[in-house]
């Protein structure tokens, strides 16, 4: 039998960070051949955002069942300074579990895998979608994988990603949608000369300032029943001047926008590029993804049921949060995200209730069951 936390310290014990490639998936493959999966791995992309290792198990179940498939990612951000102990050196403190990657999000994949193993291989077609790009641009991670899952006619009824949703407890919160995200990259040029001579120059700092406040003042939105208001950040300015006596020939600024299912990343580029033209800049929008949501249901109710039968409480449908790779899979089928407390992600001496690791593999496998018995 599958030692939930045991999996959960030999993944953080293969170092990862993005994009994670090699070692982190050789234990991935040796645990899931066992239990019956074809595993199929592939490396996608060139440089810059290139090249990326995925990925994706399948354990097929009798012909015409239902697919349940469970996504993730074996990549993690960089560990940084100052841990207590070594971030890719699991250890054990009282009823934590420390190491980079142990909440987002090595130990909910072990808890896949474990529970994985619990659900019987008749119950139905089981899968892992597993990229090692996340973190980073993503260009090749979820993306090539679903490629290769419609190469293989591996498309699932319905998809949980176990992303660490949960906020005081474990299992409070399911995320069953996410916001949408476009950067957008602002300059505006100029002419340089004298400070002493500016009709001799054409200075593109206040035209940027004018632009931008424009923007600042922008109410895109008051939010929707399911949906928090789209926000608007600017995240940048540069003009890099280093003499104090100089007009500077060109000005810089960069946006970020995170919004609702009112609108899209595309019509909001455009409205950020009428606005940059009329103060005579140019804006480049790159869109990380959009906005959308699998409405409270059928799925939702499965892991709320889960929740509640291992742990007691009911968990809290929300849109909150950044992105994740459910705005890739939205496109699959419905997907929600589950997983576990998110406290100390992506921060120093990350760290896992060890009793969550196997209360979330209990919950994952009472989840996949529902789901493949729907």
């Amino acid at each position: 039998m599958i030692d939930v936390v045991q999996l959960a310290e030999e993944l953080i014990a293969c170092p990862s960070v993005t994009p994670a490639t090699g070692k982190v998936f050789d234990c991935l493959e040796a645990r899931l051949r066992p239990l019956g999966f074809e595993v199929h791995r592939k490396v996608s992309g060139d440089a810059p955002d290139g090249p990326v290792e995925n990925l994706f198990a399948i354990r097929k179940g009798p012909k015409g069942s239902r697919h349940f498939a469970f996504a993730g990612h074996l990549d993690v951000v960089p560990p940084g300074e100052g841990w207590t102990s070594g971030p890719f050196l699991p250890e054990r403190r009282g009823e934590l579990l420390y190491g980079r990657g142990a909440v987002d999000m090595k130990g909910a994949i072990a808890a896949m895998i474990a529970a994985a193993e619990k659900v019987p291989a008749d119950a139905g077609t089981l899968s892992m979608i597993l990229t090692g790009d996340e973190e980073g641009p993503a260009k090749y991670g979820t993306l090539a994988l679903m490629d290769t899952m419609q190469e293989l006619g591996a498309i699932p009824d319905l998809c949980l990603v176990g992303e660490p949703t949960s906020s005081a407890r474990l299992g409070d919160t399911m995320k069953i949608g996410r916001r949408g995200s476009v950067n957008v990259w602002l300059e505006v040029e100029g002419r340089e000369g004298h400070v002493a001579y500016p009709h001799l120059a054409d200075n593109p700092a206040p035209r940027l300032v004018a632009m931008l406040a424009e923007l600042d003042a922008l109410v895109l939105d008051d939010g929707t029943e399911w949906f928090q208001a789209s926000n608007l950040e600017i995240t940048d300015i540069a003009i890099g001047n280093p003499a104090t006596n100089v007009i500077p020939p060109k000005a810089s600024a960069r946006i970020s926008i995170r919004f609702n299912a009112l609108h899209t990343g595309q019509d909001l580029a455009d409205r950020v590029s009428a606005i940059a033209a009329r103060h005579g800049g140019t804006a480049r929008a790159v869109i990380s993804g959009e906005a959308f949501i699998t409405l409270p249901g059928d799925f939702s109710a499965m892991i709320a049921d889960a929740v509640k039968a291992e742990i007691g409480i009911e968990p809290e449908a929300s849109t909150t949060g950044g992105t994740s790779d459910a705005r890739f899979l939205k496109n699959l089928c419905p997907v929600i995200e589950f997983g576990l407390c998110n406290a100390t992600m992506h921060k120093r001496d990350e760290a896992v209730a060890i009793a969550d690791l196997d209360a979330l593999a209990r919950i994952y496998a009472r989840v996949a069951e529902a789901a493949l018995a729907y």
